[in-house]
């Protein structure tokens, strides 16, 4: 990262559809730009080896090297570039190793932009924080600062939702390759088209997903969800 200039971030995640995802989610953020996509271990090594990486937001579950293992061989390395761990398992476990080998966060699959808007904002709060600062004065200046990591606590959905079922939502609209309907967007989910078509209007005003119409041939048109390729 230059002064004044965009945190670099290197996406890395096996699922090309999912680091799409990821990646424009990134370069929605104020402040940040994509350094790259990788979709093993290896390709990220070598992009590390490359170019100039400020952050990583990090797979755990990639094909040829476990996240942890990366982050280990990133450090062996030799390379400094803070780390974003994303994956799908609850191991807290995993999760005190992760914390053990200075990773800053720590997001599960499936998250939703704003989860990850806020985890971004709190680590670019985080580095402005020490930007000139040579050592702290005392220790509520060391609390600061890394309070700075702590994302907000104001939800990242609207009330009566949740954020998981809102990422299998957005993970099930962009991944059918096809327009869905609320009541086929629910059987997938298990819960009922009522619920679907709420959590696919939230996509459609987040700009994430688009409406349209299936005609039938008989009687109304049934409303559609599909995947915004510009979201």
């Amino acid at each position: 990262m230059t002064p004044g200039g965009p945190i670099a971030v290197l996406v890395v995640e096996d699922d090309r559809v999912v680091a799409e995802a990821h990646a424009a989610y990134v370069a929605r953020v104020a402040g940040f730009a994509v350094s790259g996509i990788a979709h093993t271990a290896r390709e990220a090594l070598r992009h590390l080896d490359r170019e100039q990486v400020d952050l990583v937001l990090l797979d755990m579950g990639l094909p040829d090297l476990p996240g942890l293992d990366v982050v280990r061989t990133m450090r062996g390395h030799g390379h400094a570039a803070d780390v974003i761990a994303v994956t799908s398992q609850r191991d807290l476990e995993m999760v005190r190793s992760a914390v053990s080998l200075g990773v800053v966060q720590y997001v599960l699959k499936p998250f939703v932009f704003p989860t990850l808007r806020d985890r971004l904002e709190s680590y670019r709060a985080y580095r402005e924080t020490l930007v000139g600062a040579a050592e702290a004065d005392t220790q509520a200046q060391v609390d600061s600062v890394l309070a700075r990591l702590r994302p907000s606590t104001a939800p990242a959905v609207p009330k009566g939702m949740t954020e998981d079922l809102l990422g299998r939502a957005a993970a099930t609209v962009r991944e059918a390759g096809e327009p869905l309907s609320a009541a086929e967007l629910g059987d997938v989910l298990g819960v009922s088209r009522v619920t679907a078509r709420r959590y696919a209007e939230h996509l459609v005003e987040s700009g994430r997903v688009r409406r349209g119409h299936r005609y039938p041939g008989i009687g109304r048109p049934e409303v559609t969800y599909e995947w915004d390729g510009r979201a």
